[in-house]
């Protein structure tokens, strides 16, 4: 049998246990030109919440009665697709799920013996290549900048930042509490943490940028997002990869205040998605891989057992109760 997650019913604010019913379900049989997946990790993304209000946005939302959109990482059980042979491993829209059936469009394979299967999820994956296209591509980042990244012990900001300090950048990352900018400093490298729980962010933005910011890579929006705007130089690129601290609002979307300092600086802020670079990831996937092998960016992975668990480990993207990629083990 097939054990799924289903979304039941839209939320407000934050999911609760009517939100998704787990089931099981036949395994499917494979057609031509198919193959079937076992899942063995789920990339758990701020991202998903978005995908499951009914509103316009990059992708359609998940319809009601579906298997919940994910990332999955699994090994090919059984194949009729030239593309794909049984003992594949592969990274694509999965779902949270234990089997899936595809024709393997969106689809591409993975190797264990370069880096842990759950890393596929993470930093030679979805969040490694936002983390690169965002900072590189959209931040237009430049060998000396000054880097502000807030979500910074993230599964994007950690990446984010490592990434800059292998361009030569002095880098400043806002994370939440003592142990997770403990953390980007002493393990990742970054120059100067900012505990966005225990400090005032915006005089330590000062007190850390006081010639100001050339790029801000911004994953919560909300107040560290209007605290930025105010310490940014002539030129400044603003990133906008997310908004964490916004997702589960019951008030609506809070946005930025100080917008007039991207007018007075010359500064622009852009958002993006990953999708937006889809024909160039082979290129993001191999600088990613070539780094972690050389010891260059480092990886963590917070795992959790059981498909089961799977909202209770949802809910811990938005509690900051992980530190670097949230994995779910199928």
């Amino acid at each position: 049998m097939n054990k799924q997650q289903i979304l039941r019913n839209r939320p407000v604010g934050v999911p609760d246990e009517k939100t998704w019913e787990l089931i099981e379900t036949e395994i499917p049989e494979v057609g031509d030109g198919e193959m079937l997946i076992r899942n063995k990790f789920i990339s758990m993304d701020p991202a998903m919440r978005g995908w499951i209000n009914d509103a316009r946005s990059y992708i359609p939302p998940v319809k009601l009665d579906d298997v919940m959109r994910a990332g999955a990482v699994g090994e090919v059980m059984e194949s009729k697709n030239d593309k794909f042979k049984k003992g594949d491993f592969v990274f694509g829209m999965g779902g949270v799920q234990q089997y899936k059936l595809t024709d393997g469009k969106g689809f591409y394979k993975v190797d264990p013996s370069m880096a842990p299967l759950e890393t596929y999820t993470g930093t030679i994956g979805m969040p490694g290549m936002t983390a690169y296209f965002g900072l590189l591509d959209v931040g237009e980042l430049k060998e000396g900048d000054v880097v502000l990244v807030s979500g910074a012990a993230g599964a994007v900001g950690s990446v984010v930042g490592q990434i800059a300090k292998i361009k030569n950048c002095t880098v400043i990352g806002i994370a939440g509490g003592p142990q997770k900018c403990n953390y980007i400093k002493k393990e990742l490298g970054f120059d100067h943490a900012i505990d966005y729980k225990n400090e005032n962010v915006r005089r330590k933005i000062h007190e850390y940028c006081p010639d100001g910011i050339d790029v801000y890579f911004d994953n919560v929006g909300g107040d560290i997002l209007d605290h930025a705007l105010t310490a940014l130089k002539k030129k400044a690129r603003v990133v906008i990869c997310g908004a964490i601290s916004q997702y589960n609002s019951t008030d609506g979307m809070k946005g930025p205040s100080n917008y007039m300092s991207l007018l007075v600086n010359g500064a622009k802020m852009e958002g993006f998605v990953i999708f937006h670079f889809a024909d160039r990831y082979s290129e993001a996937l191999q600088a990613l891989g070539r780094w972690v092998a050389e010891g260059k960016i480092k990886t963590e992975e917070t795992v959790i057992e059981g498909i089961e668990n799977f909202r209770d480990t949802f809910l811990k993207l938005f509690s900051g109760d992980k530190r670097g990629k949230l994995v779910l083990k199928v």
